[in-house]
């Protein structure tokens, strides 16, 4: 698949991580290409490598909580299992790690939603052999701001065409700014989850408000800090086949100071604090198993001041923003 990727492409991909609903005019104007050509890229892109535009919801803005779960599994049971946690709505980067017994997966709810999914969802699920749920406390890296190896393709010049249609959301009326998402709202935010490009007519159609409401509902939220918009793309597009969770015990005093220096290694596309005993975890991005010790081996040792690190692998990505990476055998 990645073969079939070119410097193009990547430049509207670059052009879409800047903005997720950037017009596709604008980007072929940046580009020096036609509409049609960016539009039939996308399409392209899409069908063959994955790509979606989903809105993110901020779940520090949202009154949601963000955990991380690590569960462990019966033989045998673990593709089942994880097929089963990638349908659920409040389950976002479902991942089988290691052996492909344990599974990885983040939650983001509301305080009662995740109870119920802790203490009764999971204990029901008899071939589920072990859980640990760590809270994200804060996310140093991640979505929008991840990832460096994303964000190579364009110039600095061509970033900041772009980056001014995102700052025109400055011109915002405050007076519409979002305190707490309502009803509406979290209908558009579902619908921009599945689809973070769906036109403001169809928004409009499926959740009963004017196109004007949603425009302007849309601003508000991003104004507020409750959406943004991620681009998902395989990440063998760029090289990778080696990706891996790191899980590190570092001291509370240096817990910002070993953040900031992994925010500027190139292996790193995700960087949060939790609680737990391994308070730092990381995803670590490489193009080879010989690049990820090197890295383990060359890039962390020079931290010194991280106590422990476990390394848990990827084994296989079943979902990461978005409602669904692909179909699972018997879902439509």
């Amino acid at each position: 698949m990645a073969s079939s990727v070119d410097e193009l492409d990547l430049r509207i991909v670059h052009a879409l991580r800047i903005d997720g609903r950037v017009p596709f005019s604008r980007i072929a104007e940046v580009l020096d290409v036609s509409t049609q050509t960016v539009a039939r890229r996308f399409r392209r892109l899409s069908r063959e490598v994955s790509l979606r535009v989903v809105g993110v919801v901020n779940p520090q803005r949202s009154s949601r909580e963000k955990w991380i779960l690590r569960l462990s599994t019966r033989p045998n049971s673990a593709q089942n299992v994880a097929e089963n946690l990638a349908r659920r709505g409040d389950t976002m980067w479902v991942r089988r790690m290691s052996g492909g017994q344990e599974i990885c997966l983040v939650t983001v709810a509301s305080t009662d939603e995740h109870q119920a999914l802790l203490f009764r969802d999971i204990p029901r699920t008899s071939s589920i052999t072990d859980v640990s749920a760590h809270r994200l406390l804060h996310t140093y890296l991640g979505g929008p701001t991840a990832w460096q190896g994303h964000r190579t393709a364009l110039t600095s010049r061509q970033q900041e065409h772009l980056a001014q249609e995102s700052d025109a959301l400055g011109s915002v009326d405050k007076s519409g700014e979002v305190l707490a998402p309502d009803v509406a709202d979290w209908e558009i935010l579902l619908g921009l989850q599945r689809n973070g490009r769906m036109s403001f007519a169809d928004l409009a159609a499926e959740t009963g408000l004017s196109v004007s409401t949603v425009m302007r509902r849309i601003d508000a939220l991003r104004l507020g800090g409750i959406l943004s918009f991620d681009v998902e793309i395989g990440a063998e597009v760029y090289g990778i086949t080696t990706q891996a969770l790191l899980w590190m015990s570092v001291a509370p005093a240096h817990l910002n100071q070993v953040a900031r220096t992994l925010m500027r290694q190139n292996e790193i596309a995700f960087l949060a604090s939790t609680t737990g005993t391994s308070n730092l975890v990381a995803l670590a991005l490489c193009r080879t198993p010989n690049d990820l010790h090197e890295y383990l081996a060359n890039g962390l040792s020079s931290l010194d001041i991280i106590h422990t690190v476990e390394t848990s692998p990827v084994q296989e990505t079943l979902k990461t923003c978005s409602p669904m990476l692909r179909a699972f055998p018997g879902q439509r």
